[in-house]
């Protein structure tokens, strides 16, 4: 249906109207309070606009400048990785080449039960013969946990080889260095041992830690953001292992002598402990260093913490006869006495009120007029007691601090303890002081001073420093590097030393020290029995010390050998019975390794 449409006039064209409404009842127009609500809106909004841009900016500014060099820091320390190739510590060996310590490779073997595909039941009865264990105690072991179960502390290259080929799901294999120690418990007082975490814990192990680590270049890899590890931009250089070794001055043969003659007499008089040293005197190079009781280094952890010290380092005793010699040399030196002097021995005399006898004064009494020579033959208390008594009181005390009292021997071992006298002032005031030092009391020193201070009368009067370490050689066994000693000091003429070698060779000829003598060859030597102190001040009535002191060949002397046996048992334990057997053994096999010729007939002492 259509609508008709108006007209439209032909030629005028159509006007259209706009007829405005009138507002509808009730609407209010717009109000001008509205258009400034609106303003302070945008205002607003710019403001918090611009206190965000400035609280960026401040923000930057912090992070940019004030904590850049601490973000870098951080930012470094997560992307780049510094890793430090784990190497092998360097062999020590002996003065021939001996191996007394090596680095070998050896595995963890870990378990993870919850990861087995196979029958735990199955997979032990795999591994049992290649790890040596029965397949029961494998399945205990796999019950211990679902993960992380320790099988194998220290499983050999070859076996864990043999796992890893089998590629059994649930197991794991940690690499890490090993210390062996082939020789075991030979030379353990002088090597000492490293822990698991590879620092040494004793002996040269201990002190030579920077000698035996060997300096690698650290690697430096970059982190990705996916954690994933890859070298930065530095010139990759291969990894190079040195193959110097740490040498030692020790020499096998002699020290494995020195401990199977040791233990004999240990045994044998049931003593507490005992040491046995030989000393090179011209250089101050120790051939042998053995302390009994010892451990294996090999499995420390079994061993009590009291073996791991060397003692013959570590602890003072009062040396007793044995420092004799040494008396008579400053009293000679110092021209108190002259060497054909003789001195009356009553046997037993009172210095301040205190008796002094000879060890024997019980059963020989008063022996009377004694030269030097057989003052010490005899090992006469009274007759050194004379002798000392000629200097004068503060220069003696000199001449023990110019020998080494109060002081370390300096030796390349570690927690050496410096030996032990009175105070000046109380040395001085009580004659008591030096009466008992005469015949080696009421002081203090460690084996391996006494073996310094006799070194001075083999090798004509220089005091050297006692050391076992030789220093690094490489593989054609030419010396690369060596530690820094102490020289040489002079203490004694060379006059004064040929003199007390002669006194000291009639001990073992005629004296106390018969049992050393060996025929064909010059030895000096000097007994000691030496009460030990109490904890009370005085000295007990049933411990002592025994020792013994040689120095030969006589007509070049060169070598110095002690033993000291601590506490033996027996009415018969002296010097002479228990610690000079071990002494002649010892030189007996030191004759033929060192070519030592017999002595000449009519030959003197140099």
């Amino acid at each position: 249906m259509s609508f008709p449409r108006p007209p439209v006039s032909p030629g005028k064209p159509r006007r259209l109207s706009v007829v405005s409404q009138p507002p509808a009842k009730g609407s209010r127009p717009p109000a001008p309070f509205l258009i400034k609500a609106s303003s302070n809106r945008l205002a607003l909004v710019w403001g918090i606009l611009l206190l965000s841009t400035l609280g960026l900016g401040c923000n930057l500014f912090r992070l940019q400048v004030l904590q850049a060099p601490l973000l870098l820091q951080q930012a470094r320390q997560q992307q780049i990785v510094a890793l430090r190739p784990f190497v092998p510590r360097r062999q020590i060996v002996d003065r021939r080449g001996n191996v007394l310590a090596f680095d070998q490779p050896v595995y963890t073997l870990y378990a993870h039960p919850r990861l087995f595909k196979q029958p735990k039941s199955e997979l032990a009865d795999q591994l049992a013969p290649i790890l040596g264990k029965r397949p029961a105690d494998l399945m205990t072991q796999f019950n211990q946990g679902p993960t992380g179960v320790q099988i194998e502390f220290s499983l050999p290259e070859g076996a864990a080889q043999q796992i890893e080929a089998m590629e059994l799901d649930g197991l794991e294999l940690i690499r890490r260095q090993q210390r062996i120690y082939p020789q075991q418990n030979l030379a353990s007082s002088v090597l000492g041992y490293v822990n698991l975490d590879r620092q040494g814990q004793a002996g040269v192990e201990y002190s030579q830690q920077s000698f035996l680590e060997r300096v690698v270049k650290v690697l430096h890899l970059t982190r990705t953001g996916s954690g994933s590890l890859i070298p930065n931009q530095e010139r990759t250089v291969p990894l190079q292992v040195d193959e110097q070794r740490l040498q030692l001055t020790l020499d096998l043969r002699l020290q494995r002598v020195a401990r199977s003659s040791l233990q004999k007499q240990l045994k044998q008089y049931q003593a507490k402990r005992g040491a046995v040293i030989v000393m090179d005197a011209m250089d101050g190079s120790i051939l042998s260093l053995v302390v009994e009781p010892s451990y294996d280094p090999n499995e420390y952890s079994r061993f009590n913490l009291e073996l791991f010290k060397n003692w013959a380092v570590t602890d003072l005793y009062e040396p007793g006869s044995t420092f004799k010699p040494l008396n008579v040399a400053i009293a000679l030196e110092s021209k108190a006495i002259q060497a054909d002097d003789v001195f009356n021995d009553e046997g037993r005399i009172f210095v301040g009120g205190w008796p002094i006898e000879d060890y024997d004064y019980s059963s020989v009494g008063a022996r009377g007029p004694l030269t030097v020579t057989e003052i010490l033959q005899n090992s006469s208390n009274v007759g050194m007691v004379r002798i000392v008594q000629q200097m004068k009181r503060e220069s003696y005390y000199r001449w023990l601090e110019r020998l080494g009292l109060g002081q370390k021997s300096g030796i390349d071992l570690p927690f050496e303890i410096a030996s032990q006298l009175k105070p000046r002032e109380q040395f001085i005031a009580s004659p008591i002081e030096s009466a008992t030092t005469a015949f080696g009391q009421g002081f203090s020193i460690t084996p391996i001073q006494l073996v310094q201070m006799h070194a001075t009368l083999a090798n004509g009067g220089k005091r050297v420093t006692p050391h076992v370490v030789r220093g690094l050689i490489d593989a054609s066994n030419q010396l690369q590097e060596q530690p820094d000693r102490a020289g040489s000091k002079r203490v004694f003429s060379s006059r004064t030393t040929r003199t007390v070698l002669a006194m000291m060779e009639a001990v073992v000829e005629r004296g106390t020290g018969k049992p050393g003598r060996i025929a064909g060859y010059r030895i000096a030597g000097k007994t000691g029995t030496a009460q030990k102190a109490n904890s009370a001040g005085g000295y007990s009535s049933h411990a002592k010390i025994t020792s013994f002191v040689s120095i030969f060949p006589v007509e070049a002397p060169r070598y110095v050998v002690l033993a000291v046996v601590d506490e033996p048992k027996g009415d018969n334990a002296f010097g002479a019975t228990v610690a000079a057997p071990i002494v002649k053994s010892v030189i007996e096999t030191l004759i033929p390794l060192e070519g030592v010729a017999p002595a000449k007939v009519g030959s003197s002492t140099r």
